[in-house]
């Protein structure tokens, strides 16, 4: 198991990470925010689903999920219809703009990535994505809290507080 300070590095980098996101964030259509833009992932990667599915996959509440659901609605970026199997319930699905739009994103940051990875030998970029995959996969279910270690009898509190920003 990695000691302390590899944890605090790590730390560290997902921090300077923020820079990297804002930086490919910058690549959005005006009108397409990024909870938009996750939406039509989404959408586009797993296919029609229900806006639960959505919000369960977004890992956000129902009530954010509808307002980024809206937004793309009213831009013609998905299509709302009746669930055969509940009328109740909609089943979100891409249209052909929609897809459209994906696809012009998905273009843009290939291309970003691939400049600014120019220099990098393909086996890198590929075990950072594995890499970047497994970490993802570590932290599946990001709502449900992990378990708590013991406090170690007689210590102080830490008064150290990691600086995350995004």
């Amino acid at each position: 198991m990695a000691e302390q300070a590899q944890y605090e590095e790590l730390i560290r980098q997902f921090s300077a990470f923020g820079a990297v996101k804002r930086e490919l964030g910058r690549l959005l259509p005006a009108d397409c925010p990024g909870g938009s833009a996750a939406v039509l992932t989404l959408l586009g990667r797993h296919g029609d689903m229900r806006i639960s599915k959505l919000s369960e996959l977004l890992a956000v509440d129902m009530s954010v999920t509808s307002r980024h659901v809206a937004h793309v609605a009213e831009r013609g970026w998905i299509e709302r219809s009746p669930d055969p199997a509940d009328k109740r319930s909609r089943i979100l699905r891409l249209t052909p703009r929609g897809e459209d739009l994906l696809d012009e994103m998905s273009e843009r940051t290939a291309r970003m990535l691939a400049d600014r990875l120019s220099d990098w030998p393909d086996a890198d970029v590929v075990q950072l994505t594995r890499l970047m995959a497994r970490l993802r996969a570590s932290f599946d279910d990001c709502r449900v809290p992990p378990a708590r270690p013991p406090a170690r009898s007689g210590a102080a509190p830490s008064t150290r507080t990691p600086a995350i920003t995004t």
